[in-house]
C-alpha cells in the first residue's frame, strides 16, 4: 500500500524530514495535499483528518502520514517510523533507540530555528516582532547553533562504527534529518554557517556525503524538492544573520 503524506502546500518545512527518508529509500508515496479531491486528496482531505472526520487517530498538526491502518504524526517520530520500516535505521536495539533520540533532538533544534523569527507568537507577522527577533537571533547564533552542531559533531566522532554517521555504520533517518537541518541553516544563516562550518568538519562532510547519495541526489535535483522560502521554518532575513 502506498504511504500517504500530509503537509501544507508550498512549504518544505517539517514535511521534508519525511520526504527525505521516503526518497532515500525509493519508497512510493503520495503527497495528499497536492492531489485533487477526485484523487482522494486536496486540502479538504487533510483538514478532514485534523477535525476528526477520518477516524479516532486525530493528528494535532501536519506533517502526518497514513500507512495502511497506521497514522503517525510529529516529524521526528514519522522519520523514525519510516526509517525503521524502510531499512534506513540502525540494526541493534540500543542504536535504534538512540537514533530516535537524535531525531527528536533535531525536531527541538528546528523548533528553535522557527522561534528566531517568531519569538513572541506564531500568530503575529515577522514585521510585528522584528526587534525581538533580532535580539533572539543574536543569542541563537552565538549559543544555540554551536551547541547543537557541536553535539552532532561529537556524536560522529564518538560513533564506534567509525563510518562517519551519527549512529551505527550506515546512513539512517537521523543523518537525513541532520542534512535537512544544515541545508536550512545554510539558507537562513549563510554567514554564520560559513564560520561555524569550520568548527564541525565531520558534520559538513556527512552532509556532503548524504547529498551525493544516488537516491538523495536524484531527489534534490528533481521538481519534487521544494525550495526554502520566507513562509517556512528556515527563512533568510539578512538582518538576523551574522558571522
Amino acid at each position: 500500500m502506498t504511504i500517504e503524506l500530509y503537509y501544507w502546500l508550498g512549504l518544505p518545512g517539517r514535511g521534508e524530514y519525511a520526504r527525505l527518508v521516503l526518497e532515500a529509500a525509493g519508497a512510493p508515496y503520495r503527497e495528499m495535499a497536492q492531489l485533487s479531491s477526485e484523487e482522494g486528496g486536496g486540502m479538504d482531505a487533510m483538514m478532514g483528518w485534523l477535525d476528526g472526520r477520518q477516524g479516532p487517530f486525530i493528528p494535532f498538526a501536519p506533517p502526518f502520514l497514513k500507512d495502511g491502518e497506521v497514522v503517525v504524526s510529529q516529524a521526528g517520530l514519522i522519520a523514525a517510523y519510516l526509517g525503521e520500516k524502510l531499512g534506513l535505521a540502525p540494526q541493534n536495539e540500543a542504536e535504534r533507540h538512540f537514533a530516535r533520540s537524535v531525531a527528536l533532538t533535531t525536531a527541538d533544534f528546528v523548533a528553535e530555528v522557527h522561534n528566531v523569527h517568531h519569538p513572541i507568537a506564531t500568530g503575529l507577522y515577522y514585521d510585528d516582532q522584528k526587534e525581538e527577533a533580532r535580539r533572539n537571533a543574536e543569542q541563537f547564533r552565538a549559543e544555540r547553533m554551536p551547541k547543537f552542531l557541536g553535539w552532532y559533531e561529537r556524536l560522529i566522532t564518538a560513533n564506534p562504527a567509525g563510518a562517519g554517521f551519527l549512529v551505527g555504520g550506515r546512513m539512517s533517518y537521523a543523518d537525513l534529518g541532520l542534512f535537512q537541518t544544515v541545508e536550512g541553516l545554510n539558507y537562513a544563516f549563510p554567514r554564520r554557517m560559513e564560520t561555524l562550518g569550520k568548527t564541525v568538519p565531520r558534520v559538513v562532510s556527512l552532509c556532503r556525503r548524504i547529498a551525493a547519495e544516488p537516491m538523495v541526489k536524484r531527489y534534490l535535483e528533481s521538481e519534487r524538492r521544494q525550495p526554502f522560502n520566507e513562509d517556512g521554518i528556515f527563512r533568510h532575513y539578512p538582518e538576523l544573520d551574522g558571522a
